[in-house]
């Protein structure tokens, strides 16, 4: 039986740590703050309940493998998982409206032609087909395998783009999100519908390879999911396994250094001193300020440098309201900015975006909100991360809240009329809470751009220490930092023959 010392108890480094507790490793988890689950937080006022991380699931097969892999219980018996159907609702800066339905092919392409016109539809299945390509090359190096040495193959972008006539330019095909939406959608407003989801993703539609289509067609194919309660009780759900795996959680307890014997991770040291001694390390957070030496060589993807464009956070206005929720009103709605790319440059360029795609959340869901006569809403935007942008003042902070809300009131009739109060999370905040550099927010990894959108490898060239959650391979998200934890733990109990489950 190893001692396991897991830094951090985000979704990541839990995954982890009760898969090697199944497989009969000894695991302490250490984490900073009082609680678990990282960014899966929440907030509880007056009998109103937000998450102040991601509100919704995608991929809900990789937790319920989790499951099935660390005891009998599946998933289910842990939390109530709704398909939320329609998937969302897009609202356009030409004030066109359009519902798409959760994991519809034929809905979406009906409900597109519908609102947008005849042949909208087609041309947006036709680029989901494409994205489907994508998806079937790249999955299992991207997502479900460990960092291949030869990763440069992953380098070449997967997403198969026809040749498109540019004029005094030739036959060219897209490279970028952007490129995609003003070459092969052929229409701003569903160029918008892409835009928004690689910004969703913190990615720049401007420079974000074309490989990013797989992230709608992995929504619009595997649907979009809700945990009733919030997505904090899947966090719940998977603390809970963890204990009863018997991992120990010590809260409180932050780590400041990856302690090295011979060349070999040892355990760690806390903020007090306490060196607590472990045969292997799973960093669950960027482990750039934990160790004294350069953990990646010549050849490794490393972490992408501070100075390049900075990586997004998130904006959270919580909103509690008066009065019932409509009753066919969307469980998400993306209002989309009339002008995206400004919005782009503002965001990756460390400025604020002055009318920035926002994203409403209205769960049905009873346990959010004190009684039937109330409604708790969350309003989201991606945002550049604290630093480049001063998000720890009051005045920036209510200043861009009623940004948000004058932007939500196309989501929500009278919402300011309703509004009994509200509380505002910005990047300083997840900075604060998570220790996430200026509350950034990881992206998914991406094949395509040379390389430059992958994480590091889950083992790093220090003997015994393994990283797992959004700052390495496969990315940010949730779904993203399930897998992390599934190829950390299999890299610990099977060696570095691993190559990811079958």
């Amino acid at each position: 039986m190893a001692r396991i010392a897991v830094i951090g108890a985000g979704m990541g480094a839990m995954a982890a740590a009760a898969r090697l507790a199944v497989a009969g490793q000894r695991v302490t988890v250490y984490e900073r703050s009082a609680t678990y689950g990282g960014s899966v937080g929440r907030f509880e006022r007056d009998g109103f309940v937000f998450d102040t991380g991601p509100g919704l699931l995608h991929l809900p097969a990789v937790y319920r493998d989790l499951f099935v892999k660390t005891g009998r219980e599946p998933l289910e018996e842990s939390v109530r998982l709704d398909q939320v159907d329609p998937a969302s609702r897009h609202v356009f800066a030409d004030g066109t409206d359009v519902l798409l339905p959760n994991a519809s092919r034929a809905g979406v392409v009906s409900a597109l032609d519908a609102a947008l016109g005849a042949g909208a539809g087609e041309r947006w299945a036709a680029f989901l087909g494409r994205a489907r390509d994508a998806w079937d090359r790249s999955r299992r190096p991207l997502l479900e395998e460990p960092l291949w040495a030869d990763w440069q193959t992953l380098g070449r972008d997967p997403y198969p783009a026809p040749r498109q006539r540019r004029l005094l330019r030739g036959a060219r095909r897209a490279g970028t999100v952007g490129e995609i939406g003003a070459w092969e959608l052929a229409d701003p407003r569903l160029a918008a519908l892409l835009d928004g989801y690689a910004l969703s993703y913190g990615l720049d539609p401007r420079h974000a390879p074309a490989s990013a289509a797989l992230l709608p067609y992995l929504e619009q194919t595997f649907g979009s999911w809700y945990v009733r309660g919030g997505m904090r009780e899947l966090a719940r759900a998977v603390y809970e396994r963890c204990l009863a795996r018997r991992v120990e959680f010590v809260f409180g307890a932050e780590v400041t250094r990856v302690a090295e014997k011979d060349g070999a991770a040892v355990g760690v040291e806390l903020a007090d001193g306490t060196v607590a001694a472990a045969d292997q390390v799973v960093a669950g957070v960027s482990p750039v300020h934990l160790v004294e030496r350069d953990l990646w060589g010549d050849g490794d993807v490393r972490p992408r440098p501070e100075a390049s464009a900075p990586v997004p956070g998130r904006f959270t206005v919580l909103l509690a309201l008066r009065g019932a929720r409509d009753a066919d009103a969307a469980h998400r709605t993306v209002v989309h900015s009339p002008d995206g790319g400004a919005e782009a440059a503002e965001v990756f360029g460390g400025r604020t975006a002055e009318r920035p795609t926002v994203t409403v959340l209205r769960p049905d869901d009873p346990e959010t909100r004190p009684d039937a006569d109330h409604e708790a809403v969350t309003v989201t935007a991606t945002v550049a991360p604290h630093g480049p942008v001063d998000w720890s003042g009051t005045a920036s902070r209510e200043r861009y809240a009623e940004v948000l809300l004058t932007a939500a009131g196309a989501a929500v009739p009278g919402l300011r009329e309703r509004l009994i109060w509200s509380e505002v999370r910005t990047p300083a905040d997840t900075a604060a809470l998570t220790g996430a550099e200026g509350g950034s927010v990881p992206a998914p990894a991406l094949a395509g751009a040379e390389g430059r959108m992958l994480y590091p490898a889950n083992t790093a060239r220090l003997s015994g220490l393994y990283l797992a959650g959004g700052w390495a391979h496969p990315g940010g998200g949730l779904a993203h930092a399930g897998m992390s934890g599934s190829l950390v733990a299999g890299l610990i109990v099977e060696g570095a023959g691993f190559r990811g489950s079958q």
